[in-house]
């Protein structure tokens, strides 16, 4: 059975995230919030729990993981960034967009994408994620809490327990932060390209435009 922890949305419990990195580096499973939805995250090293992150969410291989980092230097150990790049990353972060890079040779091979070795990267802009990134010191291996067949995340706390209570490890509940995932832009390429919209908006970008 999941532990719950009821968290302050501007001031979280320093013992309950404590607790959580404690969870997250034996190889834990949590649902926490971030400034878009809830998500599903993991230890970055741990290959078992990336792969109860796949069932749940019944997602293929090709599943694009997101590295939810705590600030661009972080970003810039598990991704390449070439300077137009970099200033994308520094006008959007933190914020709700999530960016493909290619990935640098410390990152795992199993969380890039099989064929265009990319990784997804992100910085989120709430205060939950970011104190609980400061106390793990690396980033949380993360994907969207959207189950199979819904059209829209799971956003309540209390109903993550209850639906998932057999099948993760800790739920973080600060509130509602949202229904719509981050805007994913590909900046594998050049100009580029949002892959999908979402919540984050960057000026002369569409969906499918570079």
């Amino acid at each position: 059975m999941s532990q719950y922890f009821e968290l302050h949305p501007q001031d979280p419990q320093p013992r309950l995230l404590r607790q959580t990195v404690q969870i997250l580096q034996q190889g834990g499973l949590i649902a926490y919030p971030t400034d878009s939805c809830y998500a599903l995250g993991c230890h970055i090293g741990d290959a078992a729990a990336l792969e109860r992150i796949r069932r749940l969410r019944a997602a293929d291989r090709h599943h694009h993981f997101t590295l939810v980092c705590a600030d661009l230097a972080q970003i810039g150990r598990f991704a390449r960034v070439e300077t137009w790049q970099f200033r994308i990353l520094k006008s959007a972060t933190p914020g709700p967009f999530t960016f493909l890079l290619p990935a640098t040779r410390e990152t795992p091979r199993r969380l890039q994408h099989p064929q265009r070795r990319t990784i997804g990267v992100r910085i989120p802009d709430h205060v939950v994620p970011r104190a609980l990134l400061s106390l793990l010191g690396e980033p949380i291996m993360s994907s969207t809490l959207l189950l199979p067949g819904e059209a829209i995340p799971l956003n309540d706390g209390r109903e993550i327990r209850a639906r998932l209570e057999h099948q993760i490890d800790a739920v973080l509940d600060s509130g509602s932060c949202g229904l719509q995932p981050t805007t994913v832009i590909d900046l594998s390429v050049s100009p580029p390209v949002v892959l999908r919209q979402g919540l984050g908006r960057l000026p002369g970008m569409d969906a499918g435009r570079g």
